[in-house]
This record gives C-alpha cells, structure tokens and sequence, in this order.
C-alpha cells in the first residue's frame, strides 16, 4: 500500500504537464490564515527549512509538495532519481525538466523566482501550481499542496478583491471530493472563529475529510491549556485534533535545526501534556497524514480506474479515428500544406466549394478594399494640392537653363509629378495593411 502515494504523484505530475484536471486525485490540502502555522508545520513534516518567509502574503500560488522516501540502501531508486548516492536528500521541481537541487536554500529561491513568474510581483495569487518532489531518507511518503493564507486586508499594491481571490482558490482544492484537508489553527486563538475550519466545513459539511492541526501550543496565556481543544470538546473535529510547537521566529533567526525543534517539541509535549504526548506532536502527525492519505487513496481507487479506463477508451477511439499511422511523414505534411494552399487560392478567387452569402471573405474582401476603402480615399486626394503656377514655371525654367524651350521638358515634368505621387503614399500602405490583416 505504501507504494500508491508515489503512483498517485506520478499522475499528479502527468495532469500538471498537460493541464488536465478531468480526474480529481487523492491529495492533502494545507489550509489555514497567515501567520497560522503553516509553513513550520510543513518545513516540520520535511526536516529542512526551505520555504519563503516574510511578511503579507509569501505564497502565492499553489506549492504541491511531494515527499518522496528514499532510503540510503535504495540504489536502484536513487539512479532512477537522478540523486547522488551519498546524499540525504535533495529536491526536483517539475519546471526545471530533472534539475537537481541539493541545496535547500536554492530551492526556496527557485519557489520565489517561479512564485514571480507566475504571480507576478505586486502580491497577487494565482491558480497554477508549483511542484516540488522532495527525496529523502528521514521523510514518509506523502503529496501536500500548500495554498495561500486566508486574509481579509489588502497589503500594498493588491487588489481589493484579494480575500475572495485567496478564497476561491482554496474553495476549488478542498471541493476536490478525494481530498484531505488539514485545517491549521493557533492554540492562542479562538477555535471556534477560525477560518480554516469554517471554511472546510462549509466544504466538508460531514468533517469526514477534515483534520485539524493547533499550532503555537507553547504561546498560550499563562493558566490555560489546550486540553479541551485536543480531545475536541471546543469543536469536533471526526479524523482528529493534533497539537504542534512551531519554532518561534526568533528561533528561526538562530537558525535553530527542525531536528533540535523536534527534539523540544517532544519534552514540551511529555511536561505539559504527558497523557496526550503520544497523539500530539509533527512524528505523530507525518505518520498519521501517511496513514489516512493511504487509506484514502485506497477508498479512491476503484471510482479513479473507472475514471481512467473511461478516459481511455473515449480518447482510444478518438485516436482510432483519425485513421492509420502515418508512415511517410514528409509526404503527409506536402500533402496538408497543398491543399491548404489549394482551399487558400480558392477562396482568393471566389471558386471555393461552400460560398458564404451572408457577408463578404476571401477575394470579395480584398476586391471591396480596393475599390471602396482605397478608391474613396484616392478620390478625396486632390492632384494638385500644394502645386501653384509659379511651382510650375519655376520648375519649367530651372529645366530649360539659359534658353527658353519650345516645348515643357520632361525633367520638370517627373520632377513635380513625383512630388504629388508621394501623397498616395500612406493611403497605399494603408490598403496593404487592410489586405494583410484581411
């Protein structure tokens, strides 16, 4: 079973290439506000730091995250992977075509720089995703889709329809019926206003898909605890309440390791919360998204091969007719262009099979521009605009030298002539651009 995570990101990957989501696959969905949590939750859930930090709105576009585990003895999957043997990990983004990334601080860089590609620069979101594989021996299989962080203000340059634009984007990935939704939500925070779990549930009205994780477990006010909100007595919540510890941003400043934040977070857990400590806590939560992400995409696999051998035999028969394969390829592609050419010449002149009668094409088009468009403006050209007598005579004289001509030269004729034909000149390139565009 633990092989279906990797052959669902495969066809995640083929559906991200081609721009085709007919078929809603079995995927975890990271939702929460800003500043909820989000990006320690899933850089707890990977072991590295390697998401963009700051303040507003830092993702901005869907960020499919695909862990991928490789074990050290796995040489055959290693190759197969285009990773080093002596490496722990290292990362592959879908838009580099197989570029390695070894270096985690380049990975956040290439999330940044693609980010701006796709989203621009002025905090705006978009709907495309980015997607990143994630090969690790410290890591459990598993496919996460990080979306930006639900907002109500505006920041800057951005539009002032950003919450509802944050809002259908994460509405349009939880809809997805094979999804799993992670609602993130802070323990200093009132539950029951959150909006991540409001809008999962006006999404997942049951909560069968839903699970929900309480952040900053360590920043709530002296006295108080998350008991209740743990065991689900705040709110319900049918696949579970997990509670995490964050690293704090100053321990982010120390470059404080995600394995010493583990490390914490396990003793914080055992001295505040010693009956719960062994169902709280990011291990206990990998393990469990590993497990409900299995078992779902378990429940999904007879509706999805349906699906699929549906997809395949309409699109088996649409290939079908198209006829056989072609096997003189330079012989087709003369033969397309020549009756492309032949339909081309035939509508040019008129003699084309099916005639349009409701409006002028082809030929007829061309034909009007010449004789109406081109021929009016021609009409409303006077030839002897800007040419006076003396013009004439002056340019007569300047012909004929030092002794008067019997008859007008020709020098002096072209010589004004092509004066005045100078001024058919961008009423010409007009009538060509009109027969160009046509």
């Amino acid at each position: 079973m633990e092989a279906l995570i990797p052959v669902i990101n495969k066809l995640q990957d083929v559906f991200n290439t081609v721009g085709a989501d007919a078929i809603q696959l079995p995927q975890i969905i990271v939702v929460g506000t800003q500043s909820s949590g989000k990006s320690s939750v899933i850089e707890s859930l990977v072991g590295r730091t390697f998401l963009p930090r700051g303040t507003g709105i830092v993702t901005r576009c869907p960020l499919v995250i695909q862990l991928n585990y490789c074990p050290k003895d796995d040489r055959e999957r290693r190759s197969s992977e285009e990773g080093t043997l002596n490496l722990e990990e290292w990362g592959k983004f879908l838009h580099t075509k197989g570029k390695v990334f070894t270096d985690f601080n380049e990975i956040r860089n290439e999330i940044e720089q693609e980010t701006n590609r796709k989203a621009g620069h002025n905090k705006g979101v978009c709907s495309e995703p980015i997607v990143l594989k994630i090969y690790s021996s410290s890591v459990l299989n598993l496919s996460l889709v990080d979306l930006p962080g639900l907002t109500k203000v505006p920041v800057g340059d951005q539009p002032e329809d950003i919450e509802q634009q944050i809002k259908k984007l994460v509405v349009k990935y939880i809809s997805n019926p094979n999804s799993i939704i992670l609602a993130v939500v802070t323990a200093n925070t009132d539950m029951a206003t959150s909006e991540s779990i409001k809008i999962a549930r006006d999404v997942d009205v049951d909560g069968r898909r839903t699970l929900a994780v309480v952040t900053k477990l360590d920043l709530m006010d002296a006295g108080t605890d998350a008991i209740d909100i743990l065991c689900g007595r705040v709110i319900p919540v049918k696949l579970g309440i997990i509670g995490v510890v964050n690293r704090s941003q100053q321990d982010i400043n120390d470059k404080k390791s995600i394995k010493d934040a583990l490390r914490d977070e396990a003793a914080y857990l055992q001295r505040k919360y010693p009956t719960l400590a062994n169902r709280n806590g990011t291990p206990y939560l990998a393990k469990t998204l590993n497990r409900l992400l299995m078992h779902h995409i378990r429940d999904c696999v007879p509706d999805l091969k349906t699906r699929v051998n549906v997809m395949v035999s309409q699109f088996q028969s649409l290939l079908n007719s198209y006829g056989d394969d072609v096997s003189d390829k330079s012989q087709t592609l003369l033969q397309i262009i020549t009756k492309f050419a032949s339909a081309y010449c035939s509508t040019i002149e008129g003699t084309a099979r099916n005639i349009e009668t409701t409006e002028l094409c082809g030929g007829a088009r061309i034909c009007y521009i010449f004789h109406e468009t081109f021929g009016h403006t021609l009409d409303s050209i006077h030839p002897l605009v800007g040419l006076t007598k003396m013009d004439i005579l002056t340019a007569i004289r300047n012909a004929t030298g030092p002794r008067p001509a019997l008859f007008v030269p020709e020098v002096s004729f072209e010589l004004l002539v092509k004066r005045q034909i100078r001024r058919l000149e961008e009423p010409s390139l007009r009538c060509v651009e009109l027969v160009h565009e046509e």
